[in-house]
């Protein structure tokens, strides 16, 4: 991963938040967790942190601009815990950082949409049509995949988890297609033919559903290693107070904040922690075997 300068957009000040890494600790009086999330503007996590107080639990946010910054922050402890990942990008994550982070809950599974302003179905984008799609390795290779599905590009051997634009057949594709930052795809919408576009840069730019031309199910086992959720560092994976977010974010009010904030496309999930590490593992497991 081409990991970048940390661009915080904090939404309690690093050093409070530092500060209170002692919190890991869930027997201390003062139960505070430092979670990042790359939505922090998001009303339910407002919700949710109110839910979280009524249970004791003070929950503190740092909010990112890019996907490559969380995960290094949680392994350096500035965070105690961090959501915004799916498990095929945790287990990239940890096979070439050589890092051990684990999930402790899921939360929902969301599509990866194809956008476009410009045009109402696939079959309206015109023949080296410029498509963008989002660069980091994981959500590039789902988001080719996306491509194939919607007949616009043909991957070799039908495509993998682990698929790049080199794997493109030459003479294939309908589109031409460029992958910028994540957090770029909508800055790029109105200047393209169309834009896969994770959920929470979609929900942030207000990027409305109704220029969604394309979208595989999120339901069904092949959704699994995009299920999303709750990931800290290995040691804490048993601790009591972080698990216990897992289950207020699945609680009555959380869960239909989240739903009228990022839309009824996601599915909410909530799978036992063993099942999420255990197909993690499994995914490093593959990516080490095709290095």
């Amino acid at each position: 991963m081409r990991l970048k300068p940390l661009k915080w957009l904090a939404i309690a000040p690093l050093f409070a938040l530092m500060a209170a890494c002692g919190a890991t600790d869930s027997s201390s009086v003062d139960k505070t967790v430092n979670l990042g999330v790359t939505d922090g503007a998001e009303h339910y996590w407002t919700v949710f942190r109110n839910e979280a107080k009524a249970e004791g639990i003070t929950v503190k946010f740092t909010n990112f601009t890019d996907y490559n910054q969380p995960n290094p922050a949680l392994k350096q402890k500035q965070l105690d815990v961090n959501e915004f990942q799916h498990i095929q990008y945790l287990a990239n994550y940890n096979v070439k950082s050589h890092d051990d982070l684990a999930f402790i809950g899921s939360t929902a599974v969301y599509p990866l949409p194809l956008y476009s302003t410009k045009y109402k179905s696939v079959k309206d984008i015109p023949q080296g049509g410029q498509v963008v799609i989002p660069n980091d390795a994981v959500n590039e290779a789902r988001a080719l995949l996306v491509l194939q599905s919607a007949g616009l590009i043909k991957l070799k051997n039908g495509g993998t988890t682990a698929s790049t634009p080199a794997d493109i057949v030459p003479g294939s594709a309908k589109v031409k297609v460029t992958p910028v930052d994540a957090a770029q795809t909508t800055a790029n919408l109105h200047n393209v033919a169309g834009a896969v576009i994770n959920n929470n840069f979609a929900t942030s730019a207000k990027v409305p559903t109704s220029k969604i031309i394309f979208q595989v199910s999120p339901k069904g086992s092949a959704s699994l290693p995009y299920v999303n959720g709750f990931v800290v560092r290995a040691d804490d994976k048993d601790n009591p107070t972080y698990k216990k977010l897992v289950k207020i974010y699945h609680s009555k009010k959380v869960e239909k904040a989240v739903k009228s904030d990022l839309g009824q496309t996601g599915v909410l999930e909530n799978i036992p922690a063993k099942k999420l590490q255990s197909e993690t593992k499994k995914i490093e497991k593959q990516i080490r075997a095709g290095q």
